[in-house]
């Protein structure tokens, strides 16, 4: 009888303790202490992370201004269509009146009786200059 006394006082105790060391490891301050450690190990990942991201955020941003950029220059090139068919019509009148020109020089050459050529210089009397 003393011996199972015993032994349920053991049991007692132990439970008392084994329920001791469980608020002992549960407590508030444990708790702060695990988090803090968990936020020392894992913040400068973290951190290398949002480098990372802010590095991406910054050539998308200037990758992003190129392309507006290039399609702000298309627009203005298809709006600018006009201007190139005004230079065009400019650019065949006046190839037209080139070739006009040159016809009506061309006939008028044909129409001259040839003369000596102004290349060709006369003979000079020898000059009595003394």
């Amino acid at each position: 009888m003393e011996d199972q006394e015993l032994q349920l006082k053991v049991r007692r105790v132990s439970d008392k303790f084994t329920e001791s060391m469980y608020v002992l490891a549960n407590e508030p301050s444990v708790a702060l202490y695990r988090l803090q450690e968990h936020v020392r190990r894992s913040l400068p990942e973290l951190v290398q992370h949002k480098t990372d991201m802010q590095s991406w955020e910054e050539q998308s941003q200037g990758a992003i201004y190129s392309v507006e950029y290039a399609c702000s220059a298309v627009k203005s090139m298809t709006n600018s269509s006009l201007y190139f068919k005004n230079i065009d019509g400019l650019l065949r009148q006046a190839i037209s009146m080139k070739e006009q020109i040159s016809n009506s020089q061309g006939r008028s050459l044909h129409d001259v009786t040839p003369s000596r050529s102004p290349l060709v210089s006369a003979p000079h009397a020898p000059s009595t200059s003394s």
